[in-house]
């Protein structure tokens, strides 16, 4: 705090005579309790992907199309995005252009059809849980690409955190088809790869571009190339004759569950950083199984409530650890 910031104001009679540093603390209370409402509410718009996306499925609808037309409504939103946090900075060079190219199909074109395909054979809650092994997953291939150390408590919350997810694995593939649980199952690890790779490879251009300009212009390079591949794979009439509840659906996806939770935590961070912030996205999977239970009558038992918290507390453990 500033030397004039720390000195007291003395004011009218008609006024309360109050501390600055009292006006500073407050603020910083509003402050954080505001970081922490959006990244709660980032986590769980977020986590409501899953439940849209098996709603949508409900309608005879394919991954390659559903994609697509979250994607297509996705697109203005983030080139928008891309062009407001673009405004007034140097333009891209071409190493630039291609780093955006690279992490757009890693980070959100793989990613984000990988997970939608994985969604057709599991849960959203088994799938929610694989996605939230994220952080070992950077920490990996930190380690391969950087040679970055590994600390024993990073092993033991990563050994807990698996643990957790095949126990839930274990008790889906039991109780349904075990090559759907194992094939949806690889499928979204295969996407949580795929973004782990785009976070450890983004590091360079966040300094160079900021986030939220990178996330714009790869998000919208992920959307023409979710949009190219259904051109190229589909019919166009195939678009054109989907139920209209899966056109709001998707709708809904591209504005709530997309673009307004990275805003979000965009906004979370800069308020109480993003150790906090990611430490508040762990209601995202609680937040998963609820809908899922609510609004889709997924099974909840005792073994889905085991796998969560242990890879919660792996997660906890491992972030604590990293510290």
């Amino acid at each position: 705090m500033s030397e004039q910031a720390a000195r007291p104001i003395t004011t009218t009679a008609t006024t309360a005579s109050v501390p600055p540093s009292s006006h500073g603390s407050q603020g910083q209370q509003q402050g954080l309790g505001t970081g922490l409402v959006l990244a709660t509410l980032g986590a769980i718009a977020f986590s409501g992907k899953a439940i849209i996306v098996k709603l949508a499925y409900r309608y005879q609808v394919d991954a390659v199309t559903l994609i697509m037309l979250r994607m297509l409504f996705a697109l203005p939103l983030f080139a928008v995005m891309a062009w407001w946090a673009g405004r007034g900075k140097p333009p891209l060079t071409r190493r630039d252009w291609l780093g955006v190219l690279g992490l757009g199909v890693s980070g959100y074109y793989l990613a984000s059809f990988l997970d939608f395909a994985g969604l057709a054979y599991i849960t959203a809650s088994l799938e929610r849980l694989i996605l939230y092994l994220n952080p070992t997953l950077v920490l990996f291939f930190g380690w391969v690409a950087y040679r970055r150390r590994i600390t024993r408590g990073q092993l033991l919350g990563m050994a807990i955190s698996y643990a957790g997810v095949l126990l839930v694995f274990g008790h889906e593939a039991a109780i349904g088809a075990s090559w759907q649980a194992a094939w949806g199952a690889l499928l979204v690890f295969l996407s949580a790869v795929s973004y782990a790779i785009y976070l450890v490879a983004s590091g360079e251009f966040v300094k160079r571009l900021g986030s939220l300009r990178l996330v714009g212009l790869a998000t919208s390079v992920a959307c023409l190339l979710c949009i190219a591949q259904f051109l190229l794979l589909r019919p166009l009439d195939v678009a054109l004759n989907v139920a209209p509840q899966v056109i709001w659906l998707s709708v809904l996806n591209a504005t709530l569950c997309t673009a307004v939770p990275v805003l979000m935590v965009m906004m979370a961070i800069e308020r109480i950083g993003p150790a906090m912030a990611a430490q508040t996205g762990m209601v995202g999977p609680m937040s998963t199984i609820l809908m899922g239970v609510v609004i889709l009558g997924e099974p909840f038992t005792a073994w889905i409530a085991a796998g969560t918290l242990l890879v919660i507390a792996g997660i906890f453990v491992f972030t604590r650890a990293g510290r």
